[in-house]
């Protein structure tokens, strides 16, 4: 059987697409190691100081050692793992549900899940910000007590991510429980096996490639999500409002050294869940 090889026009559209892909991703990561106090070209030498560095030659410190930075590092991870659990909790019950139960208006529930997904972030910012607001006025009228978990704050910033995150995580462990054989329980429940103990050692370890991917799918959105939680954040900015910040302020390389480690990162956890992926198939 004989391949059809590329043609020059396609592998030219090739090239350039991946350029067009890549390229300002490249830039970016270049001029973090730049020795200008400004995160563009001209290029003037290659430096650390905006990673590592104190200050003491540009004046400002590097990522690493400026606690603006560190704490919306630190605040990005104080929402995201907390949704990343959150979302395959509830999206395991979820998928279980739509895929298990049978009740009149399924179909209906299962289409309304996805609404979050198509309404744009800055709308869902609002509604939540809007509807937790009045909650806390009316709840703190009646207890006569301050609730500022349900005003803007990482609280309600995880509220926000996870009403539309949940539902990613929820078709990715939807799809892998539709393959599942229930014969396998139902050999386990004639050995004798407790509902507990198949549901621990035969539905789990097959959906746990899902569960998985889901906890990292959710962890992406997480870190990347600036619409919703750019409506919802108080006084402790997580990393994409930071970075919008200082944009807004007149940035420098750090800037350029903020976006290659969450390039790396990112990175990085793509290709586990690619992996994980691949296993799952």
């Amino acid at each position: 059987m004989t391949m059809n090889r590329p043609s020059i026009a396609w592998k030219i559209y090739i090239a350039a697409f991946y350029i067009f892909l890549f390229a300002p991703l490249l830039v970016v990561a270049i001029f973090a190691f730049n020795a200008s106090p400004f995160p563009s070209p001209p290029w003037r030498g290659f430096t650390l100081e905006w990673f590592t560095g104190t200050g003491a030659v540009f004046g400002k410190p590097g990522v690493l050692a400026d606690p603006i930075w560190l704490d919306s590092i630190g605040n990005s991870f104080k929402v995201a793992v907390p949704v990343a659990l959150l979302a395959v909790l509830l999206g395991t019950v979820n998928a279980w549900v739509l895929e298990r139960a049978e009740f009149r208006g399924k179909t209906f529930l299962a289409m309304m899940m996805l609404w979050p997904l198509v309404i744009p972030g800055v709308v869902l910012g609002i509604s939540i910000l809007a509807f937790f607001s009045r909650l806390a006025n009316g709840l703190e009228e009646w207890l006569q007590t301050d609730l500022d978990f349900l005003r803007p704050g990482l609280t309600l910033v995880i509220l926000g991510q996870l009403s539309f995150i949940l539902t990613i995580s929820t078709l990715i462990i939807a799809a892998r429980l539709r393959k599942f054989d229930r014969s396998l329980e139902e050999a386990a429940f004639d050995l004798g096996a407790s509902r507990a103990r198949v549901l621990r050692t035969v539905t789990l370890p097959f959906l746990s490639p899902a569960l998985i991917g889901a906890g990292l799918v959710a962890l992406l959105m997480s870190f990347e999500n600036f619409n919703t939680t750019l409506m919802l954040v108080g006084s402790d900015a997580p990393l994409p409002i930071t970075m919008y910040g200082q944009m807004r302020e007149g940035a420098t390389p750090a800037i350029n050294a903020v976006s290659l480690l969450l390039m790396l990162g990112v990175g990085g956890i793509a290709s586990v869940f690619a992996l994980t992926s691949k296993a799952e198939r």
